[in-house]
């Protein structure tokens, strides 16, 4: 039997593509507000994806990702793909990670109805997206002044995730918990299997960041079945890290680096240095560990205690891992040539 498939009252048949707008709230201007919503569904019936990008409304990559999905889309075999690239659609419009209440939307769901604007949102998404969905991968980037390598977070002790996970396709895999308000943790309480996708910094672009989230996401597509599998580049082997911290600045003062995102280090090894205004070196920052960068606070500046630098530890693995870093580097195409400028 077909599965009907309404998004704010529209009703999706199998074998049809269509964009709609998702009513969110109006502005103080009178200005209606809609999170806008691409679905594609092939005629044989299947499981149901969704991809969502921007619940933190600084974080853009996730966009671009979702945009050139759009504009290339992938040829369902069965199923159905649900593509959202922005649901903070107030945080994009102010270049901000978070609503106008000032709340995280990412700490509200799965909302209320009758909540604060953040809670109605996240209830929005829920009860329109979610609620149809098997899977679903969420894509985000680092805070603002930070960057992420791309990485995938997921509860990996659950078989079904861990293998959406591997076949992503990134070196990186974090075994992480979900966080309580969390879009990853309502969607799982409703059954859905979900990916975090983390790569790039706020409010930038990151060529490799899209192009690995986009490769990423057809990946999936095709581990679940939803399109026919092709022929694989160099295959990136996924680690699962035993575990990351962030090391912090022991001073605070004028920042001098050694390390670059990715880079492996070694236990003991010199990361950076903290300066005076006037040159004189105040502190050096110390791996307490060998692992890999994956994560890292791009402004010269910091305070005593700031997270400066976020390092993945995988035992004897580190170098195997570090490879497949380099071979992720190796397979991103130039701008120019997945962004060629169009005839006018």
């Amino acid at each position: 039997m077909k599965k009907p498939l309404i998004i704010a009252g529209v009703e999706i048949e199998q074998g049809q593509s269509c964009q709609l707008e998702l009513p969110v709230a109006k502005l103080y201007t009178n200005t209606e507000v809609a999170i806008p919503v691409h679905v594609i569904r092939a005629k044989r019936s299947g499981p149901t994806l969704f991809v969502s990008a921007a619940i933190h409304g600084d974080e853009l990559n996730g966009i671009e990702i979702v945009r050139r999905l759009i504009k290339q889309p992938p040829q369902l075999i069965r199923g159905t793909l649900i593509l959202v690239p922005m649901v903070n659609v107030y945080g994009v419009l102010n270049q901000s990670r978070y609503m106008p209440d000032r709340r995280d939307l990412n700490r509200c769901f799965p909302g209320s109805a009758q909540g604060s604007m953040a809670g109605r949102l996240a209830n929005i998404f829920i009860t329109e997206i979610v609620k149809h969905c098997d899977y679903g991968i969420d894509l985000h980037t680092g805070a603002i002044h930070r960057s992420n390598l791309p990485q995938i977070r997921a509860d990996l002790g659950d078989e079904e995730t861990l293998k959406m996970a591997e076949s992503f396709g990134v070196p990186v895999l974090l075994d992480s918990t979900v966080r309580d308000g969390s879009l990853r943790e309502a969607a799982v309480r409703r059954g859905a299997k979900v990916l975090l996708y983390e790569a790039g910094q706020a409010l930038r672009f990151d060529e490799l960041s899209i192009q690995m989230g986009l490769s990423g996401i057809q990946n999936v597509l095709s581990q679940l079945g939803l399109v026919r599998k092709k022929r694989a580049r160099k295959k990136i082997e996924p680690f699962v890290a035993n575990r990351s911290d962030w090391t912090r600045a022991s001073a605070s003062g004028f920042v001098h680096e050694f390390v670059q995102l990715g880079s492996q280090v070694e236990k003991g090894e010199v990361l950076a240095e903290i300066n005076s205004p006037l040159g004189e070196l105040i502190q050096q920052v110390v791996s307490n560990r060998a692992g890999i960068i994956i994560g890292k606070q791009n402004i010269p500046l910091v305070q005593e205690g700031d997270a400066m630098f976020h390092i993945a530890y995988f035992g004897e693995a580190d170098d195997d891992v570090f490879e497949h870093i380099e071979i992720m580097h190796e397979q991103v195409m130039p701008v120019s040539t997945s962004m060629a400028r169009p005839e006018p």
